[in-house]
């Protein structure tokens, strides 16, 4: 055996008996580290990680797709996407991409994952179960976050150097409306039950909010510079928003859009997710995940990570009980 596939086997092997660790059915967060090239496995009821996994290189990029048990990562160095197992972690398969791919997202049943191709201006629609590229529509400047509707139909892309967020429709394969929004747009979240999309603007320092059904901005919040991520939490009552260069994490009131807090002590924060009572900080210059109360924002650990951690994505997913698949098999 040589010395690379022997590194591979040892560290197949640490990932599997890591992950053996980790609570059945509990929410895990899938965290990419660009530096090091892996993913996080961190176990969300015990705070630690369970598993390391090698992936592509500089990955950036992920999302959970719990109802088929995996998770997918954007690799924007190899020009591809890497499809995890969620139950043991590990790779399952590479889809090729466009160079510069970061943004993701699935349609809840999984059957769609949708990749962003920056320097190409393509959106890319896989059919994740056939692994196979089913649609491949074309884009404005610099597409970067995208945000699936949960049937997979429809996906809203913010098209960054074009300051505007574009609706794709699969079927049509075709753009079929755009928004004009802040300055340089680049994450995007959907608020499905308020029918509202926040469109996160790097150089303007604020979220537009569009109304979904009317397609068009009715709000505009002011954060810190350079906002990054967001997420709903506290049942989704509160929006938390990570603001790159300030440190910081902005937090709002996803009913009134009131301001609430500003919360600090964090490094260069960038993906940012929650599950139950806690939210989730990706710290890039900190190589760590600071973990807060949803409800307060009031710290209550860091777990540190690999190597310049991004988790650019819906980056948390349970895996599913495979022992009761089992069981149910005839």
């Amino acid at each position: 055996m040589t010395h690379g596939r022997l590194t591979r086997a040892l560290a197949t092997a640490s990932v599997a008996l890591c992950a053996a660790a980790a609570a059945v059915g509990a929410p895990l967060a899938w965290i990419t580290n660009q530096g090091s090239h892996t993913v996080s496995v961190v176990d969300l009821a015990t705070r630690r990680v369970v598993a390391t996994v090698p992936v592509g290189r500089s990955p950036a990029g992920v999302v959970a797709v719990p109802a088929r048990g995996e998770v997918v990562v954007s690799n924007a160095d190899d020009e591809a996407l890497t499809v995890l197992a969620m139950q043991p972690p590990r790779e399952l398969a590479r889809l090729p991409v466009g160079p510069g791919v970061v943004g993701l997202d699935a349609s809840a049943d999984g059957g769609r994952v949708f990749a962003a191709d920056w320097y190409r201006q393509r959106l890319k629609v896989f059919d994740l179960p056939a692994r196979r590229l089913i649609a491949d529509v074309p884009l404005g400047r610099a597409p970067a976050g995208v945000a699936a509707l949960p049937d997979g139909a429809q996906a809203w892309v913010a098209e960054r150097d074009d300051n505007r967020v574009a609706l794709v429709d699969v079927a049509r394969a075709e753009v079929i409306a755009r928004v004009p929004v802040g300055q340089h747009p680049f994450a995007l979240l959907l608020d499905t039950p308020r029918q509202r999309l926040f469109a996160l603007n790097v150089l303007s320092d604020d979220i537009s909010v569009i109304d979904t059904r009317q397609r068009q901005v009715v709000a505009t919040l002011k954060v810190g510079k350079a906002p990054y991520g967001a997420a709903l939490a506290d049942d989704a009552r509160r929006l938390y928003v990570t603001n790159q260069h300030d440190d910081s994490v902005s937090v709002f009131d996803a009913d009134s859009l009131a301001p609430l807090a500003t919360l600090h002590g964090f490094g260069y924060p960038e993906g940012i997710a929650a599950q139950g009572a806690q939210v989730l900080v990706v710290n890039w210059m900190d190589d760590d995940l600071s973990v807060l109360d949803a409800a307060s924002g009031r710290l209550i650990t860091r777990i540190a990570l690999g190597r310049n951690p991004r988790g650019f994505g819906a980056f948390i997913g349970t895996p599913p009980d495979l022992s009761l698949a089992r069981k149910e098999t005839p």
